[in-house]
């Protein structure tokens, strides 16, 4: 059920919409650019959406409807899951009987259709809408979490918390059986079902539960950043926490030891594994929860964000069969993606990759990934020593902890395998004197690290984001930290900005914050700097240069450091100044 072209043409023609020359145009536009015409018309702006979207339902014979102001049922809403609603871009919005009317983008789409119908049993009439309408309608799903917790805890808490307390209120030492009890109870259950579900709605990289002194205080990571979500009753505490041990099959009845577990939730919308970390804090157990999306489609390095010499340098480090390639930066850079990426770049039938890691995030088909297990002694150099019995051409190795580890990743890479591993420093220079301090001598560093990549994530703005230039006290400013002619001479380089345009002159990205964008900010992008083992910088490390003596050398031979990279991002409006500051900045 789709509009072919010659329909589109002959019907924009006999409607008036557009003159013949200008359709002939856009139709010659289309194939050059291989696109299709309905493409090319929106986004030259030759037929408004609407209109062609009317056009559109005229021709298929499906009503068209503009939901952009309209209130529904709530009832009528949940008919089809939310998950389902913002995957497929479909709405129900009116039900007469055994009929129910959906608004969608897609009238094509008879697989989402023939879901709704068997899943509810209804005859289903779809209707074209407009993609602002569409937006409209899933605002309405999103019930608060504070609203779906006030309907909770009215309903099921408040019996739920009686049967973890004395009459007194003071708390009970719950038994491992009182505790399984608790954890199996219905509202508990819905109270963590409802935490995670928010969580991947809102798109959480972690979740944290924090016990405070009077109650339990719940926070997403999003993008990066930690927000408050919402703050329960200090009585639930014990439930939630022998909830999430039970899933993560946990011991119920230890609260003394820090403990790790893993469990996978899988529905027809999406499928998560969730890495589980247990501390006792003051006031009881804390728990972090770490979301990792199974299934999620690979990225490539420039849609992790590399650009420029520093594409062309990994470019280069990752054709060499052999070599030790560094992944440096703080927790949650984004370093094990990046080695991720370059690994399934890599996976080909004629090598056999395998990795040792702690813990394994995703899981790759093709590659062999062996998990740490310190409790019954195999670490990462036990098993790297395993591995390279195991005839690999390449190795990753999670994390370089120790002077074992780091002797064993250079002899791999002496003895010919190609090796990636990442490191905690915080510059791709400082990667060098670590491995020093772990008693590496240099000369081993010099022949078998091929290139050290530091990282970052900063968060993406969203569109229709803002545009300003420098003030001259501004400029002032920034040339105090950071050296700007520099950085203005590589944003000329990499052809960012005009050759000729001054600092003041240029425009940066500014967040603009709307309701779709309640931040400004979307999504997270890296900015990296890619530090490549020239003869110069192995001979710096050699005579135990400091770190600044080689990140200097670096640059002056054309190392984008990760500041120059932020700001070239700024340039072209992908990210804003303040963020790569606030990453950057040490």
């Amino acid at each position: 059920m789709r509009v072919e072209e010659n329909q589109l043409k002959a019907f924009i023609l006999d409607s008036g919409l557009l003159t013949p020359d200008k359709l002939v145009k856009a139709e010659q536009e289309s194939a050059k650019l291989k696109k299709t015409l309905r493409e090319v018309l929106l986004n030259k702006a030759l037929i408004k959406e609407e209109e062609l979207l009317h056009l559109e339902a005229y021709i298929l014979g499906i009503p068209f409807v503009d939901l952009s102001k309209e209130t529904v049922d709530p009832e009528i809403l949940h008919i089809i899951p939310e998950p389902i609603a913002r995957k497929h871009n479909v709405v129900s919005f009116k039900k007469s009987g055994t009929n129910l009317e959906v608004a969608m983008l897609d009238p094509g789409d008879l697989q989402t259709l023939e879901f709704i119908r068997k899943k509810e049993g209804l005859r289903i009439l779809p209707r074209l809408t407009t993609p602002d309408s569409v937006k409209h309608i899933l605002k309405q799903y999103q019930k608060s979490l504070e609203a779906e917790f006030g309907e909770i805890i009215k309903k099921d808490i408040g019996d739920a918390a009686l049967k973890f307390t004395k009459g007194g209120g003071e708390e009970l030492e719950a038994e491992a059986e009182d505790l399984k009890k608790m954890a199996e109870d219905l509202p508990v259950i819905r109270i963590v079902d409802t935490l995670i579900r928010h969580a991947i709605l809102q798109l959480a990289s972690d979740i944290h539960i924090e016990p405070q002194e009077k109650e339990v205080l719940v926070r997403y990571r999003i993008d990066g950043i930690l927000h408050d979500a919402m703050t329960l009753p200090k009585q639930i505490a014990t439930g939630i926490v022998a909830r999430i041990k039970v899933m993560a099959n946990l011991k119920l009845d230890e609260h003394r030891l820090p403990q790790d577990g893993r469990f996978k939730i899988e529905t027809e919308e999406y499928r998560f594994s969730f890495r589980i970390s247990v501390l006792p804090v003051m006031e009881g157990e804390k728990i972090v929860m770490r979301l990792l999306p199974e299934g999620a489609k690979g990225f490539s390095l420039e849609e992790l964000g590399f650009l420029g010499v520093n594409l062309d340098r990994i470019h280069k480090a990752i054709k060499r069969p052999t070599g030790i390639i560094l992944a440096t930066g703080p927790t949650g850079s984004g370093k094990t993606t990046t080695l991720y990426t370059i690994l399934e770049m890599l996976n080909t039938p004629g090598v056999n990759i395998s990795t040792i890691e702690d813990p394994i995030e995703y899981r790759i088909p093709r590659i062999n990934q062996t998990q740490v297990r310190p409790d019954i002694g195999l670490s990462f150099a036990n098993g790297l020593r395993t591995l390279l019995r195991q005839d690999p051409n390449i190795i990753m190795v999670g994390e370089i902890r120790d002077n074992e580890t780091a002797a064993l990743a250079i002899n791999a890479a002496l003895t010919g395998h190609l090796v990636l591993s990442t490191l905690h420093t915080n510059s791709a220079a400082g990667a060098l004197p670590r491995l020093i301090d772990m008693k590496v001598e240099p000369f081993l560093i010099a022949s078998t690290v091929t290139a050290i990549i530091s990282q970052r994530l900063v968060r993406r703005l969203c569109p229709g984001h803002d545009k300003y230039q420098f003030s001259a006290t501004e400029v002032a400013s920034l040339k105090k930290d950071i050296d700007l002619e520099r950085v203005i001479n590589m944003l000329k380089s990499e052809k960012a900005v005009d050759a000729k345009a001054a600092a003041e002159k240029i425009e940066w990205g500014r967040p603009k914050k709307t309701d779709d964008c309640p931040e400004g900010y979307k999504g997270r992008v890296g900015v990296h700097e890619v530090l490549e083992m020239s003869e110069s910088v192995k001979e710096l490390l050699m005579k135990n240069a400091t770190s600044d003596d080689i990140e200097k050398r670096a640059k002056e031979e054309g190392m984008l450091s990760m500041l120059d990279e932020g700001f070239i991002r700024a340039a072209q409006g992908v990210t804003a100044i303040e963020e790569i500051l606030r990453v950057t900045s040490e």
